[in-house]
């Protein structure tokens, strides 16, 4: 048996924030850590491999949902209403993911995992890829 490997993502955030990183869940013995939530200061982890993606439109809109309309304090359990989620799942659909099997690239937008819409929350976002499930993560804001 491997020993685990844990990373942390911008442990002292000096990466500049502005990255987008999807881990797709997996067996890998790696595994990711994050502080998320906003204010909240909330640390998740979760075991897989990292895919680096990019959208600083997506990014920046990201940022305005959790930033200014949620004023970076969290929305851990939050009932997202039609037009929030909405608005979620277009930004997180305009991100694109880029997958290859040794021959071929595709290019796929992610999307949200509504199946798990009770853990999205700022710089943690549940997502579903051609890989497999996933988080979508970027820098978090506090």
């Amino acid at each position: 048996m491997r020993t685990p490997r844990f990373v942390f993502l911008d442990p002292d955030g000096t990466s500049g924030g502005r990255w987008l990183y999807v881990v797709v869940e997996a067996a890998t013995g790696v595994f990711y850590q994050q502080q998320y939530g906003g204010t909240a200061c909330r640390q998740g982890q979760v075991e897989g491999f990292l895919v680096p993606v990019y959208d600083l439109d997506a990014l920046d809109a990201l940022r305005d949902v959790f930033e200014k309309d949620f004023r970076r304090a969290g929305t851990w359990n939050h009932p997202w209403p039609d037009d929030e989620r909405n608005r979620l799942r277009d930004i997180v659909g305009s991100i694109p993911y880029w997958t290859c099997d040794g021959n071929a690239d595709g290019r796929h937008d992610l999307r949200l995992d509504e199946s798990r819409i009770r853990e999205v929350d700022e710089a943690w976002v549940p997502v579903a890829t051609p890989d497999g499930p996933g988080v979508l993560m970027w820098r978090n804001s506090d």
